[in-house]
């Protein structure tokens, strides 16, 4: 391979897994977001013109970070205005050159992570922060990813920058007592990111792989950074079980496949075994969470090796510990579900029937969707037709749309 081939494919490798460990470690330098995010891409721009006639050094991301501290240095000392706001970091004279030759430079990611997720920013904006800081992703792959337009995709992360700097909201783990209510909420982030990559809200895919892949690499960084904190270690494996299906959800042919009906040597066997590893690593803490007993029921599904070996009592009991500390409407759908897989279609019915919990759910899909296929399971047809055609309403999926025409003419 010519070297100006192989020098382009490393700064493409380095910048698709480094880019948020050194964004990371500019951003706790300089504490500003902007700077640090332009100075680590003038330094892959740099890296692009030198690397393939001086080779690829060593340590490719130390050597990233240099640079980008230097261009820092340089663009302060152009700039009066700029010198003056960052006389501390312009006082530097020289740049530590040790990096260039370490294994690692400082990994301030975890602090990153806690900054992009302050509770002072929506959620909307956290999530469209954590994946342009973390995960390298560009504002058109954000916008395509939640489908909204680029402009307003900008927008959130130049005012969220601007806020951040202003605010000096800091890029540190907070305080030991202020962690769970932050923690929960980095953690959340997360788990939208991966949601929205497993079931994509509309398009023509059902899954977004970028976004599962994204989500899941976020919480493999968290759980290297907080390896005792179960509910991590928890997120992080119920990401790994549930992609570890995705190579059977949809049929060769475009369509949707049903748990009960997938291809089973599909499923990822090394994410599961991964996947299972990090829940009894979490199960050990003795400080279930919502996260965990996720992953618990995800495992129970995983380790079914034929549909009816699924333990359906014990992940309706699983349910019900989780309704518990999660008492929320869509908890309270599934656990119906499982009651139903374990005890039969009318016993789910009689659960969805509750009249608050069918208001509340009444725009939500899934509930309608499994409601007809109770209804369809227990025999009652008309019933069934006029729920798939309310769930067919709701959807804003094209391949879900495919799959209630498809219902609905089985049964009509």
């Amino acid at each position: 391979m010519p070297l100006v081939d192989s020098s382009a494919a490393a700064v493409e490798r380095v910048f698709r897994e480094e880019y948020g460990r050194v964004v990371a470690a500019m951003a706790s330098w300089t504490r500003d977001l902007s700077l640090a995010e332009e100075a680590v891409q003038d330094a892959f721009a740099v890296a692009l013109e030198t690397w393939p006639g001086q080779g690829i050094p060593n340590n490719p991301a130390a050597w990233i970070t240099t640079t980008g501290r230097r261009k820092v240095i340089d663009r302060l000392r152009r700039d009066r205005t700029l010198e003056r706001k960052y006389e501390h970091l312009v006082q530097e004279d020289t740049v530590d050159e040790q990096w260039l030759e370490d294994e690692q430079i400082p990994d301030e990611r975890l602090g990153l992570i806690f900054a992009c997720c302050h509770p002072t920013l929506a959620r909307e904006v956290q999530v469209t922060l954590t994946l342009r800081m973390l995960g390298g992703l560009t504002v058109p792959e954000i916008a395509r990813a939640f489908l909204v337009p680029e402009a307003t995709v900008a927008k959130r992360i130049t005012r969220a920058k601007q806020k951040i700097r202003d605010a000096g909201i800091p890029f540190d783990t907070p305080a030991p007592a202020r962690l769970p209510d932050r923690l929960d909420t980095v953690l959340l982030v997360i788990y939208l990111i991966f949601n929205e990559g497993y079931s994509a809200t509309a398009g023509d895919a059902l899954v977004r792989r970028e976004l599962c892949a994204e989500a899941i690499r976020l919480g493999s960084v968290m759980s290297a950074l907080m390896p005792d904190e179960p509910e991590v270690l928890g997120l992080t494996a119920l990401m790994l079980l549930h992609d570890a299906r995705r190579g059977a959800r949809v049929s060769p042919d475009g369509r949707i496949v049903l748990l009960e009906d997938q291809d089973r040597t599909l499923w990822d066997r090394e994410q599961i075994e991964r996947g299972t590893a990090l829940l009894d690593r979490a199960v050990r803490y003795r400080a279930p969470g919502q996260y965990q007993l996720q992953a618990a029921i995800a495992a129970l599904h995983a380790l079914a090796e034929r549909p009816e070996e699924t333990e359906w009592e014990e992940i309706a009991a699983l349910y019900g510990r989780l309704a518990q500390i999660n008492p929320n409407a869509v908890v309270r759908l599934n656990a119906a579900v499982a009651v139903a897989m374990a005890e039969g279609p009318d016993a789910g019915l009689e659960l969805l029937a509750d009249e608050e919990l069918a208001g509340e759910l009444d725009d939500y899909m899934p509930f309608h969707a499994a409601r007809a296929d109770l209804l369809r399971r227990a025999g009652r047809t008309g019933e069934a037709v006029s729920a798939y055609e309310r769930a067919r309403e709701l959807a804003s999926n094209a391949l879900e749309t495919a799959y209630f025409d498809e219902r609905l003419a089985a049964l009509q």
